[in-house]
């Protein structure tokens, strides 16, 4: 069956951002830790939400990230064959999910017809943005920075965020992928609580041996993309105990639902730092 996905390139990676907004940005539930987690649930994927507590730990655990506090790294979202990238520094406090970049390169989503650097900052309940440090006031550009913040949070955060509360999470069977057998997950949200008819869905393939999500893929129903058909590869650097997810190829559909060989985007991370000592105070700075 072909799908139409006429609308352009750089619409659809906005939408990408905004898609994990759309139901996901819910501040985790998770107990606020005080000690390093030591007890692992058993990975069985015939119960799912046992599965995927299994996928957090194997990350690295939440309480084990929450307890550095803070993250710094260099993040580089590109198209390749555009040569065009928005590249920024992120910094993140996962209390009460303080999320901060600043972009010197921004070509794609983040001002693209304006130079100079632009500094995000969602401080828990609002957004401000500066251009050459001039504070901008068009709600529109607002919006959209809000969404950017969360939802680069919450890619980096998305491994712990599975069992929040209102996901609902079924086990999907096994698929074959480069010699490994995934196990293969759905991840939706309860319409109840999100008010949505149409919620976004996710597609996690689960390495069997390693219990790290190596794919998966998402739908995009703010866009009118209401199956899961959005292709990402990950690859996983050990950071501090945490497996993150440096490499992240993107992959669009095709009008015959097929991929191409090569990313359509690509993110990368880099230089990563925890516990940098960021309070809302000097995050900024």
């Amino acid at each position: 069956m072909k799908h139409n996905y006429a609308f352009s390139i750089s619409l659809a990676l906005s939408f990408v951002f905004l898609s994990c907004q759309e139901n996901n940005p819910k501040k985790s539930e998770s107990v606020k830790a005080t000690t390093v987690s030591t007890q692992k649930p058993p990975y069985n994927p015939e119960n799912p939400k046992l599965a995927l507590q299994a996928v957090a730990e194997a990350h690295g655990g939440w309480n084990n990230l929450w307890l550095k506090k803070d993250v710094q790294f260099t993040y580089n979202y590109e198209i390749p064959s555009e040569n065009r990238a928005d590249v920024s520094t992120e910094r993140y406090i996962f209390d009460n999910e303080i999320s901060y970049g600043k972009y010197n390169r921004h070509q794609i989503n983040i001002i693209p017809k304006q130079e100079g650097a632009v500094v995000h900052l969602f401080n828990g309940d609002s957004t401000t943005v500066t251009l050459n440090k001039t504070v901008l006031k068009d709600p529109k550009i607002i919006a959209f920075s809000g969404f950017i913040r969360r939802a680069n949070y919450f890619w980096f955060t998305m491994p712990y965020k599975l069992n929040n509360p209102g996901t609902i999470i079924s086990h999907q069977g096994k698929e074959p992928y480069n010699s490994i057998n995934y196990d293969v997950f759905k991840v939706t949200y309860d319409p109840k609580l999100t008010g949505k008819i149409k919620n976004d869905i996710y597609i996690i393939y689960v390495n069997p041996e390693t219990h790290l999500i190596d794919r998966f893929k998402f739908s995009l129903p703010f866009a009118g993309i209401t199956e899961p058909v959005i292709l990402t590869n990950y690859s996983y650097e050990q950071i501090d105990g945490q497996w993150i997810a440096t490499h992240r190829d993107y992959f669009m559909p095709n009008t015959d639902g097929g991929y191409a060989d090569e990313p359509t985007f690509i993110q990368t991370l880099s230089a990563i730092s925890f516990n940098n000592g960021y309070t809302i105070e000097n995050i900024i700075q």
